[in-house]
């Protein structure tokens, strides 16, 4: 896939300067600071209401929940930035990866919680990130496994079944409410939705790339004679704010807790290779084995660093993935940038409640157009997918049926055990094991009548990916991932 790189070409008869990956293009400061902060308000809803959800929950005291929010922020931002930055060979995938708390985390932190307190919580995360830490090298080797067949049907499930978390941001989180559903609300949404596609449509350059954040803006402005802003907790927070280490005691290590913590490592696993090979997908960039390793075991940090400071252990963030598809701005340091601000905003809880009180029709109707763009690269990737002569339509449907329907009822699990829950009742993951499984089942397992083998002829249809040069010898035969459609054998 081509996408228009932000260096402009030089004129004719000068060198070309543009040896540099657009990945690792660093753009002029004022640039680096809109676009990061473009990033930030579209993650930050999501970043915050796991810890909201969490103390809400368990009824924690106001102050408590928001010095988890606080520290949130703060090893998001960490995570974030080692994440595009990246440390040595060690850690950092060094792509415009945004990590924020995964969702999966909810039910097993509240049910830990409930049973042995906030302290096996800790505990159980604590080993959980050294578990990751272990398992992140022979878990990217896994990435073979995830050719277009697989990658695009997961991205696509990723989108769909994200966009209702921001549909309740626009009506609300109770249909019996009288207020749920208010026209006003979904057409302050429709109207930042509208504004993304006018300013997308009509401007070109630095304009069109922050179509989202202007989006954001104006519907701020719209949504105030509206009485939809409220900074009254503005007032009432502290200028600077941490929540310490260990803050609810000494970690408990409760052998039950830790199992659960280390399926949610896994579960959060899945999800960063998915959304991972999206991003590489969208900027044009190989995904090794390496690459994957650094960027699952920065996850791995997350979950050690949430066990310290309180906070929650970090995936990468769908929403950000969908900007960098919508502003096709490439540059790792945009989010770096991101990054930067969320530590900030970690320290200084003032500054991170005016961010909250953005309302939340806004955030939502921008956030629903960045799931649809997951969505849209998924269906682009499954395109490099042959479905002629093979299995590979069935294989798409099946995992697309078991992969949303707990997206469409949440509760469709709630009989089974928590473990099976916790696996089967994500929709990404569900969907990763399915089509990962009947992947291998039907293009893996089997011959084809003419003798030939099944990975030979899940190549040749398309539906594994080899990185193959010119010489016709993969450079390294365990690195499978998104390659342009014209090296591709139909």
């Amino acid at each position: 896939m081509s996408l228009t790189s932000t260096t402009e070409a030089p004129p004719p008869g000068a060198p070309d300067q543009r040896s540099v990956h657009p990945v690792d293009e660093v753009l002029p400061a004022h640039r680096l600071f809109i676009l990061g902060l473009q990033h930030l308000f579209i993650m930050y809803a999501g970043a915050v209401a796991v810890p909201l959800i969490v103390g809400g929950t368990l009824k924690l005291p106001t102050s408590t929940i928001g010095l988890l929010v606080n520290a949130d922020l703060l090893v998001s931002g960490v995570a974030t930035l080692i994440q595009s930055v990246g440390i040595g060979k060690i850690l950092g995938v060094r792509l415009p990866v945004v990590a924020g708390a995964t969702f999966t985390v909810l039910s097993p932190m509240i049910i830990i919680a409930q049973q042995y307190g906030l302290a096996a919580v800790y505990g159980a995360l604590l080993c959980a990130g050294v578990f990751g830490l272990l398992i992140a090298k022979p878990f990217s080797m896994l990435v073979r496994f995830f050719p277009p067949l697989v990658a695009g049907t997961v991205i696509c499930v990723i989108g769909l079944s994200l966009i209702g978390a921001d549909v309740s941001l626009i009506a609300g989180d109770d249909p019996t409410s009288k207020t749920f559903g208010q026209i006003s609300h979904i057409a302050l949404a429709g109207l930042v939705m509208l504004i993304i596609v006018v300013i997308t449509r009509v401007f070109r350059g630095f304009v069109s790339q922050i179509a989202v954040l202007l989006s954001i803006v104006i519907g701020t402005l719209v949504a105030w004679p509206m009485h939809l802003l409220n900074f009254a907790s503005v007032s009432g927070s502290k200028w600077v704010g941490f929540s310490g280490v260990f803050r609810f005691g000494h970690p408990k290590f409760e052998a039950a807790a830790i199992i659960s913590m280390c399926i949610v490592m896994l579960v959060t696993y899945t999800e960063s290779t998915a959304d991972m090979l999206a991003v590489a997908e969208m900027v044009d960039k190989k995904l090794t084995p390496a690459d994957l390793a650094r960027g699952l075991a920065t996850d791995g940090l997350s979950a050690v660093l949430a066990g310290f400071f309180n906070s929650f252990p970090d995936t990468a963030f769908a929403e950000n993935v969908g900007l960098v598809g919508l502003t096709r701005v490439r540059s790792r340091w945009v989010v770096a940038t991101c990054g930067a601000l969320l530590v900030l905003l970690g320290i200084l809880p003032k500054i991170g409640q005016v961010v909250a009180n953005v309302p939340g029709p806004v955030i939502g109707g921008a956030a629903t157009v960045m799931f649809a763009m997951v969505t849209a690269v998924g269906i682009q990737t499954l395109h490099k997918t042959s479905f002629d002569g093979n299995h590979n339509l069935l294989i798409v449907a099946v995992a697309f049926s078991a992969g949303l329907i707990p997206a469409v009822q949440p509760s469709f699990y709630e009989h089974f055990p928590t473990d099976f829950q916790v696996i089967f009742g994500s929709s990404i993951t569900s969907t990763v094991i399915v089509v990962f499984t009947l992947n291998l089942v039907f293009n893996h397992w089997t011959r084809s009548p003419k003798g030939e083998s099944a990975v030979s002829l899940a190549v040749r249809e398309g539906g594994v990916a080899l990185d193959v040069p010119e010489g016709g010898v993969p450079d390294d035969p365990t690195t499978v991932g998104p390659v342009a459609p014209e090296r591709q054998e139909r």
